[in-house]
C-alpha cells in the first residue's frame, strides 16, 4: 500500500514538473531584476487550462504526501 503511494506521488510530481515547465515563456530576465509587466492580461484558451491543471495536480500532491506520511 505505501508502495502505491509513492508510485503515485512520483507520477504526479512528474507531471506536476511538465506542467509547470510548459508555462513558463518568454519572461526574460527583465523579472529577475524588477522589471514589471507593463501590460494586465488575463489567462486565456490553453494557458487558462495548464493553471488549472497546475493547481489540481499540486492539490492532489498534497493530498497524496500526507496520506504515504499516515500510511506510513
Amino acid at each position: 500500500m505505501e508502495t502505491a503511494f509513492n508510485v503515485i506521488q512520483i507520477i504526479v510530481s512528474v507531471a506536476l514538473i511538465l506542467v509547470i515547465t510548459l508555462q513558463v515563456k518568454g519572461g526574460g530576465l527583465g523579472g529577475i531584476f524588477g522589471q514589471a509587466d507593463s501590460v494586465y492580461r488575463t489567462k486565456r484558451g490553453v494557458e487558462r487550462r495548464l493553471f488549472q491543471l497546475t493547481i489540481v495536480l499540486v492539490v492532489l500532491f498534497v493530498i497524496f504526501s500526507i496520506v504515504s506520511i499516515l500510511v506510513s
